[in-house]
């Protein structure tokens, strides 16, 4: 990807979001010995965003066999996760997957939200692997890390009742991406040649999962969306600019700093 496309890419994010990735936070994910808290959460990361992606759909877009079909999907990477179950080679069955899924009901977006999640969760757990093979390949320790608190803090501010809730979780999701690829292309040039490359193929995938999250938002909600938006944007700004105890991926500015 060169500059031009580069900076098309991250333009509409960069209006999108609120604020940038604060330069304490780059500082402190840029030191060596950050590198393994960094990846590991990263890989925690990859399997959340695929576990949101698959509850939206077990709730609001399929049958109770799809549902059960897409648990038996993550199950092996959550025991590898959670239960240190398996060796971390994942079987390739999450490719055809899609196949056996049966939207429920009769309105178009559910069969949006199955199509489009059920691709950003193929794409998530093979980010989840390529993390983990850097991982493996630098001789980094797995070890438990506590959760950032920033996808919690956003959940905090979701509606209580549909299609509110459903409306706020799909922005949330939204914000996540838009974040986790705005956090890429920043820290990208500070990493190695390889982390480098790596961190720059995921942008376009990122990218188009933001936009995926929003306009499910805007087709499902409604009413116009862009009052809320604006006001669960504002709150995600002020989760990265607070000060951090702890370093993850989503984490905001090092306490120290």
């Amino acid at each position: 990807m060169n500059t031009a496309e580069l900076a098309d890419l991250l333009a509409p994010i960069h209006q999108f979001l609120h604020c940038r990735t604060p330069n304490a936070w780059l500082e402190q994910a840029a030191l060596p010995d950050q590198l393994p808290a960094l990846l590991i959460d990263h890989m925690h990361c990859e399997l959340k965003a695929a576990q949101s992606a698959a509850l939206l759909i077990r709730r609001y877009a399929t049958d109770d066999e799809s549902a059960r079909a897409l648990l038996s999907w993550l199950r092996p990477y959550e025991d590898f996760v959670y239960r240190k179950v398996g060796d971390g080679n994942f079987s390739q069955s999450k490719n055809t997957l899609i196949g056996q899924l049966t939207a429920k009901g009769t309105s178009p977006w559910q069969q949006q939200v199955l199509e489009k999640m059920v691709r950003l969760i193929k794409e998530e757990l093979h980010h989840f692997e390529q993390v983990l093979a850097f991982i493996r390949q630098r001789g980094i320790e797995m070890q438990p890390l506590s959760a950032a608190g920033y996808a919690s803090g956003l959940l905090r501010h979701v509606r209580s009742r549909d299609p509110g809730l459903l409306v706020d979780k799909l922005i949330i999701g939204a914000l996540i991406e838009a974040r986790s690829c705005e956090r890429f292309a920043a820290l990208a040039p500070l990493l190695d040649d390889d982390l480098q490359r790596f961190y720059i193929s995921l942008l376009r995938s990122e990218a188009r999962h933001y936009q995926d999250y929003l306009q499910l938002a805007a087709d499902i909600s409604p009413e116009p969306i862009a009052q809320r938006v604006q006001q669960l944007a504002a709150i995600e700004a002020e989760l990265i600019l607070q000060p951090a105890a702890e370093f993850r991926f989503h984490s905001g500015v090092p306490a120290a700093a």
